[in-house]
């Protein structure tokens, strides 16, 4: 199961995860799992799409100053930690070898490598989620017959 699977498009839900929208770019994944992190969708998302208009790409990212990133994100909280995650992350995104074990990208834990599994590879029948979201998201793919 460590095979990409270059025929997998992700089927879009009744739940609309952001990963539905950002599945194409692993980086953007990542990105939109450290800002959910511990904060809601509802709250994370409008600072997710300014960062992505101010960063669109991991290269700019990791070359970002993170107290610009800071003072962007500021209302969020946890500003700090996650603007040095996001530029640590994206350095390490671009310079270590991670796509069988995204654990190794600073900052990316079980939430971030069970999105990547589940959106950007088709893994998702090995995958056993924590998070609510995701959970649901692959109860619904088993039940719509996907398997």
């Amino acid at each position: 199961s460590n095979i990409e699977n270059t025929e997998w498009t992700p089927p879009r839900s009744p739940y609309d995860l952001i990963q539905e929208h950002l599945w194409e770019d692993p980086w953007k994944i990542f990105v939109a799992c450290i800002f959910c992190n511990l904060t809601r969708r509802v709250d994370a998302e409008p600072y997710i799409w300014l960062f992505f208009d101010k960063y669109p790409t991991a290269c700019k990212a990791a070359q970002a100053n993170p107290n610009e990133i800071e003072k962007m994100i500021q209302p969020l909280g946890l500003s700090r930690r996650r603007s040095e995650t996001l530029v640590k992350m994206s350095d390490d995104y671009l310079s270590k070898d991670w796509k069988q074990q995204p654990e190794v990208l600073y900052g990316i834990g079980k939430y971030a490598s069970d999105a990547y599994r589940i959106f950007c590879l088709g893994d998702w029948k090995n995958v056993e989620p924590k998070d609510n979201a995701l959970n649901n998201y692959r109860d619904w793919l088993m039940g719509e017959c996907y398997a």
